[in-house]
């Protein structure tokens, strides 16, 4: 990734996690005086998780901040997965939200009581949505324009957000106006339950990221398939692909002529940079040189020929 484009992205990072920082404080005090005033345990639970969104946001914006910085002695590589440790994070805070939530609705099962100011409840749930809708289509533009996992996790977080609140308004609703006692905490149970759903499906983006896990196999084939286009290639093995936060990595043997020149085959390489810029301007591409015929290793996974199934028809 350029100077130039960092400079574009980075930003935007950045302001996606100051404004879920600026929902957050909102959402958390209008909901504490709503839990207050309710004394609704599902009004509870969605004050607990928007505290936590608070925290989660917060660290959110740090490991945005640490994953734009650039590489230096120490981190090569930059230092992308901090993303995806903020990402984990948060999934850990959702995680104990919803332990915290399920107790507490536990305990109101054998303390049964009457919600008060249930309309002031359902009010500040509706607002609640309505602000967290906003984010999350602020969020998801920015996602799709940088492709930051710990923006993405925070999504998530707040995708439960709106359930959470729609949950109170039913159960505040269930209980105060149709007198069935105990929705209050059943609901509690439902939203402690969908969290913790949340939460696992949330960790599988950051774990991958972090186990350097390979790209989707439709990104792969495209890759190859503008890389196997440049005149002189003549195979492409040893490919392996991952991501860093909002940074891309790729690298692969490219096997030509063996009686090339060094300055004819290093052309070749340049050609094929070039080709791959154009067409993949984020991704940071290593490319190892190798005589047709060549064998690096016995291991066959390094060794086997990734080079796109119509090569020899077009080239």
């Amino acid at each position: 990734m350029t100077l130039e484009e960092r400079r574009r992205i980075i930003p935007l990072a950045i302001r996606a996690a100051l404004a879920s920082v600026g929902v957050a404080l909102f959402l958390l005090a209008l909901k504490g005086y709503a839990a207050w005033t309710t004394g609704s345990v599902a009004m509870l639970g969605s004050l607990a998780d928007t505290g936590l969104d608070l925290l989660a946001s917060l660290v959110t914006l740090y490991g945005v901040r640490l994953a734009a910085e650039p590489a230096d002695h120490d981190h090569r590589f930059g230092h992308g997965k901090a993303e995806a440790l903020a990402a984990l994070f948060q999934v850990a805070l959702i995680t104990l939200s919803a332990a915290g939530i399920a107790w507490r609705a536990i305990e109101r099962f054998g303390q049964p009581g009457e919600n008060a100011e249930a309309g002031l409840g359902i009010l500040v749930s509706v607002v609640a949505i309505g602000v967290t809708f906003g984010l999350l289509a602020y969020q998801r533009a920015i996602v799709r324009r940088t492709g930051s996992v710990a923006i993405l996790a925070d999504n998530v977080h707040y995708q439960s957000d709106v359930l959470l609140n729609c949950a109170v308004i039913a159960a505040l609703v269930l209980e105060q106006y149709a007198g069935l006692t105990g929705a209050d905490p059943v609901f509690g149970i439902a939203i402690a339950l969908w969290l913790a759903w949340q939460a696992f499906k949330a960790s599988s983006a950051a774990i991958d990221q972090l186990m350097d896990k390979e790209w989707p196999e439709d990104q792969r084939a495209a890759f190859l398939d503008i890389a196997a286009r440049q005149p002189g290639l003549r195979g492409i093995h040893d490919f392996r692909t991952r991501r860093s936060g909002s940074h891309d990595f790729a690298q692969f043997h490219m096997e030509v002529d063996p009686r090339l020149s060094v300055a004819a085959a290093h052309d070749l390489v340049e050609g094929v940079e070039r080709n791959l810029k154009r067409a993949f301007p984020k991704v940071e591409v290593l490319i190892h040189l190798d005589p047709e015929g060549h064998v690096d290793t016995d291991n066959p996974l390094v060794e086997a020929d990734v080079t796109p199934h119509w090569f020899g028809k077009r080239v």
